[in-house]
């Protein structure tokens, strides 16, 4: 699919957010500057307005590696892994050792190799036109409403 503009992307991101429940992860995966930390505010600022949470600025986490958001009964984990360069220093982030009930949100995802039940994985791609992008979701059943867009 192609995605035209900011607003198309944000209506997509509505669009999972309102599926999403506790212990989903979402794998976002394209080059710099394709859009996943812009799809991933989106999403976040559309969560918090529908919880009636204060609207913070979500920021790429490529430094800190981790943002986590409260909302008022969930917690949504952002992960950026840009800078992990090997397996083995996933261990040390916890991502997968936490028993919280919590929302992932992993950018640059290539080194995790552990299943998901849940898992929506985004591929966001340049298109020809310099503004429009191409996205395409592939995950579980639940996720397949995504595809019918």
């Amino acid at each position: 699919m192609i995605v035209k503009s900011l607003e198309h992307l944000n209506s997509l991101s509505k669009i999972v957010a309102d599926q999403l429940i506790k212990n989903d992860c979402i794998f976002l995966i394209g080059e710099i500057g394709v859009g996943k930390t812009t799809f991933t505010r989106y999403l976040i600022n559309y969560l918090q307005e529908k919880n009636g949470e204060k609207i913070t600025e979500v920021l790429s986490p490529t430094f800190n590696l981790l943002y986590e958001y409260d909302l008022n009964n969930i917690k949504i984990m952002h992960y950026d892994l840009y800078r992990i360069a090997d397996e083995s220093e996933l261990k040390h982030l916890g991502i997968f050792s936490d028993k919280q009930e919590t929302i992932k949100i992993i950018e640059w995802p290539q080194l995790i190799n552990i299943p998901f039940i849940d898992k929506l994985e985004v591929y966001l791609d340049y298109a020809k036109n310099e503004n429009e992008r191409e996205i395409k979701f592939i995950g579980s059943d639940k996720w397949k409403i995504l595809n019918e867009l």
